[in-house]
């Protein structure tokens, strides 16, 4: 028999308008009726988080988080948040009290938010969701040149932007220097233990995060990075190589762009 587990379970879901990319999208009638709509699929009568996917920075506005809070008045949600792109952005969401998490593209291709946003999102308290926190795979060390991806791939079609912002595919790294990094990389891997798991608890390092949210698609790689939390921390030596490798390989790339 299984032993039972009593933990408290919370609901978070991610607001995207399928609508032109302007303000005139977040409307009370639009982010109430998607809020609605969410609560009776969900069958619940409280969204714990939601957060609103890769708004316009225009949309971030006191109109807007208004009507997020007269959602939260209501008791519909407790907290929202927004998911970002760019560091500005993200400094922009917090100038607004109701604002409580932060999720982000954050992952060791990724190193810019911490020296320009997480001083500002430690003083006001508030979360930062890892997004992408294997820069899509490429820090799972399984890739190699001869990887090759299905058409309908955004690994395979959006390299360059080609269909939503590039910094969502491999990070916005350049393939072949994210293997050349990923190879730097392997030898500070802790014995029994996966690259996809290093690269996760390199996460786990920051106070300010909150939790990493990696993909998956069998059970598997579920528990593979569950296990992450698992690992001793990485020593100050790893931390400072990894920085190292970053600024060598990555920063020109990526650095200034998001």
């Amino acid at each position: 028999m299984r032993n039972s587990r009593r933990e408290p379970f919370y609901i978070a879901t991610k607001m995207g308008m399928q609508v032109n990319p302007d303000p005139g999208g977040y409307t009370r009638r639009n982010l109430t009726a998607f809020v609605e709509n969410s609560l009776r699929q969900l069958q619940v009568d409280t969204i714990d988080l939601i957060q609103l996917h890769c708004p316009p920075i225009t949309a971030y506005n006191a109109d807007t988080f208004s009507i997020l809070d007269n959602l939260v008045a209501q008791g519909k949600i407790r907290y929202y948040g927004v998911s970002v792109e760019r560091i500005a952005e993200a400094i922009k969401a917090i100038e607004f009290p109701g604002v409580q998490s932060v999720q982000m593209i954050f992952n060791i291709f990724r190193q810019r938010p911490i020296r320009d946003f997480f001083p500002q999102a430690r003083q006001r308290k508030v979360g930062i969701i890892a997004r992408v926190p294997l820069a899509s795979g490429l820090l799972s060390g399984k890739m190699t040149p001869a990887t090759t991806f299905s058409r309908d791939d955004h690994r395979s079609f959006n390299r360059q932007g080609a269909a939503f912002d590039k910094g969502e595919t491999f990070s916005g790294v350049d393939y072949e220097t994210g293997l050349q990094a990923v190879e730097e990389l392997r030898p500070l891997v802790p014995p029994g233990a996966t690259m996809a798991q290093m690269a996760l608890r390199w996460i786990l390092m920051f106070p300010e995060v909150t939790c990493a949210i990696p993909g998956a698609k069998r059970p598997a790689q579920v528990e593979d990075n569950v296990h992450a939390a698992d690992l001793a921390p990485l020593s100050e030596s790893s931390m400072q190589k990894i920085r190292e490798i970053y600024d060598q390989y990555i920063r020109p790339q990526v650095d200034q762009l998001w």
